[in-house]
């Protein structure tokens, strides 16, 4: 027995909780799947804020300039001057849902400016904006009867007219496009059929594919992965951008220190605490982030030093307390006071550029299926984001996938064929977890030793060869056992991982986020993707 909906959205971050909202609004059924809690997303760890012109001494050819800049030359600007003009639009919405940004005692917005914009642009809810969006989404959502939160369901694979036609299934022979999913009850331990016209992947980034990373255990890059097994166009993989300063610990843990920390003055020093960013850019400690991560790891290796120091000391406590509480209490933790002590950060793993290719409609190369945020690659952040334009992107693209698909449903012709039930045939459940967490820990250390922030391309085919024997063995795993979180997450991540190597290989020059020993120089002519698409 399947369930139906009009529409499904996978993931509930700013994306999929906008883009909700709106479709909801105009009287559509739409269901919310998420993996974990509805409140587990990438939108909760996001610090800095939401670019936006809101200022006067601002202007949107300077927010299209910074952001090109930063994407060297692989943005398209006719997106990028869509985002960015329709940007205080959709923050004004988001004021209207109950989103207060922070302000100065007059009543004007306290912008902040991050690492590579010109001007101070950035709308932020102390150091809390993400957590603080994620909020006022959720409780819009409480309010909408027409949308239904159903939490601890992992989505496992589309369900597509093509599939259901090879399949033996009778079908109207009109073209491919998407007919539902299929879902783990994480909570019941069974498969269920989901039906829909729409599907709206807004399953965040991939960070969990490499050992260090500022992102949450649900960024497993499940929505991509999903997206290429059903033949969907998949773009600039190779484009991972490592955020510069997480906080150092003993552990594989990442705390992120937003950039906005330094764009409140504070300056990188190297293990003999001396200033260098200098040498490497013109806007010294807030050059792009590429830039900056490439720096310190530079330096990092020059010296044999574990981590590299922010400095902010001098400034105020009770100042440092206002604008970074979150920072300032984690910090505070691990026995660091900000105003006093320097702060030890490294790189790690924190954003994807690239993955399912969408139009500025949302709109993927599969009929019906949708992507919004960090899954999408709408080509506004080319080859390298400019700090706190990811939640930009993401409120707008909701609201013009939403438009989208209401236009599509208009037109939609529902499929009278009911998508087959979920068969486990012989499958067991397993007595080999360990299979899961080895391979689960090579894969991230793979990732990390050879497909980092400085690659060659002996590194990424020893990658390669490595993450192609964990997907041999991880395919005769998901044939042979009953499906569990654990298992589905670890097949993404593979498949991910592979994605982004391929793509490393084909761009022979360094642009952005993939600097590569081999060929240092960048190309004459930039390429605006490098796309896979599955054949099957």
């Amino acid at each position: 027995m399947s369930r139906n909906f009009d529409v499904i959205v996978v993931g509930s971050g700013i994306a999929g909780l906008s883009f909700a909202l709106q479709v909801a609004s105009e009287g559509r059924r739409v269901a919310i799947l998420t993996k974990k809690r509805r409140a587990d997303s990438n939108t909760n760890y996001a610090q800095g804020g939401i670019a936006c012109v809101t200022a006067q001494n601002d202007d949107f050819q300077s927010h299209l300039s910074d952001t090109t800049e930063a994407g060297d030359g692989l943005c398209d600007e006719e997106v990028v001057r869509e985002i960015i003009n329709e940007g205080p639009q959709r923050v004004q919405q988001l004021v209207e849902t109950g989103v207060h940004f922070s302000q100065l005692e007059d009543g004007t917005p306290s912008l902040g400016r991050e690492g590579g914009h010109s001007r101070r642009r950035v709308l932020h809810v102390k150091d809390i904006t993400g957590k603080a969006i994620e909020s006022a989404l959720l409780r819009a959502t409480a309010r909408n009867k027409n949308i239904t939160v159903l939490e601890h369901f992992f989505a496992i694979d589309l369900i597509t007219q093509k599939k259901l036609t090879k399949s033996g299934f009778a079908v109207r022979n009109d073209g491919n496009k998407v007919v539902g999913l299929y879902a783990l009850n994480v909570l019941k331990g069974r498969v269920e059929v989901f039906k829909a016209s729409v599907i709206m992947l807004t399953t965040g980034g991939i960070g969990q594919v490499y050992q260090f990373t500022t992102n949450p255990d649900i960024a497993t890059g499940d929505g991509i992965a999903m997206a290429y097994r059903a033949g969907v166009e998949v773009a600039n993989m190779e484009f991972v951008q490592f955020h510069p300063t997480s906080l150092y610990s003993s552990t594989d843990e990442r705390f992120l220190i937003s950039e906005a920390v330094r764009g409140e003055g504070a300056i990188l020093r190297n293990a003999d605490r001396r200033p260098f960013m200098k040498h490497h850019h013109t806007l010294a400690d807030l050059a792009p982030r590429d830039i900056v991560a490439r720096a310190i790891d530079s330096e990092m290796k020059k010296s044999g030093a574990r981590n590299l120091w922010l400095d902010i000391t001098g400034h105020p406590e009770e100042d440092l307390q206002h604008r970074f509480p979150n920072i300032f209490e984690v910090c505070a933790r691990h026995g660091i006071n900000m105003a006093n002590d320097l702060i030890p950060v490294v790189p790690a793993a924190h954003y994807l550029c690239g993955g399912v290719r969408t139009n500025l409609s949302a709109e993927t190369s599969l009929p019906g299926l949708y992507a919004c945020g960090e899954v999408a690659c709408t080509g506004l952040h080319g080859a390298n984001r400019l700090a706190s334009n990811s939640l930009l992107e993401a409120v707008v693209m909701a609201h013009r996938g939403s438009d989208a698909v209401v236009g599509y449903l208009k037109n939609y012709e529902s499929e009278t064929a009911i998508p087959p039930e979920w068969v486990d045939g012989d499958a067991e459940d397993s007595d080999e977890r360990v299979v899961l967490s080895h391979n689960w820990d090579e894969l991230r250390r793979t990732m990390w030793d050879y497909v980092g922030i400085v690659r060659t391309t002996k590194r990424l085919e020893r990658a390669r060869a490595r993450i192609q024997n964990l997907s041999n063995e991880i395919y005769d795993y998901y044939w042979n056992f009953k499906v569990e979180p654990r298992l589905l997450e670890l097949r993404n991540m593979i498949q991910v991982a592979d994605l982004i190597v391929q793509c490393a290989l084909q761009r022979k020059e360094s642009r952005g986020l993939h600097y590569t020993l081999d060929y240092p120089e960048k190309s004459p002519e930039a390429r605006n993707t490098t796309v896979l698409n599955r054949e099957f």
